[in-house]
């Protein structure tokens, strides 16, 4: 696994957490610890969105051939302040998500979940960062208490981040293993 920025700022804050533990400022050390677990929460959520925005519009690009028209539609309509109507925040699954594509897709998607437990996991992880997130932004940010500890939110995004490294592949191993996409897609 690559070193993302939301990596380094959570090796950033670790070291600062230490730095002031080690010069016994318990008071510093809330209020840095408090601002660090929001900063790192928001940081994973948005690293996410920039993930998943920029996998379907290559993809889209791909599909289409680069067609110019259907891509800038795609990303107009379908992906510019669109992100967050993609997914039922509430739930702890990516199903919404899945049924964009369509339901064979979803149907697709659905049987190598219940297959792959791992992915399963990366996908609630994936779902917790972005719940949480919204829960921070639209519940009163500066007086917000976000129960998990930094610990807690790193370790969602890393098993997050196994979902979305994995949807590019997702996307493109579906037409070849559906041949109604096959089809369509030659039409």
């Amino acid at each position: 696994m690559r070193s993302t920025a939301v990596d380094k700022l959570h090796e950033e804050f670790t070291a600062l957490i230490a730095l002031l533990d080690a010069q016994n400022e318990p008071s510093l050390r809330a209020s840095v610890d408090d601002n660090f677990r929001r900063s790192l929460l928001l940081a994973a959520a948005s690293y996410f969105e920039s993930r998943m925005v920029a996998c379907v519009l290559l993809f889209a690009e791909e599909v289409t051939g680069a067609n110019i028209m259907l891509t800038e539609f795609v990303r107009i309509k379908g992906i510019e302040r669109q992100y967050h109507s993609w997914f039922e925040w509430k739930d702890n699954n990516a199903i919404k998500f899945f049924s964009l594509f369509g339901s064979d897709f979803k149907s697709f998607m659905k049987a190598k979940v219940a297959k792959d437990a791992r992915i399963e996991s990366a996908i609630s992880s994936f779902m917790e960062i972005g719940r949480d997130r919204n829960r921070l932004v639209h519940e009163n940010f500066a007086s917000f208490t976000l129960e998990k500890t930094a610990n807690d939110i790193y370790a969602a995004y890393q098993n997050g981040l196994h979902f979305v490294e994995a949807m590019p592949k997702l996307l493109r191993e579906f037409p070849r293993s559906n041949p109604n996409a096959s089809q369509a897609q030659a039409l």
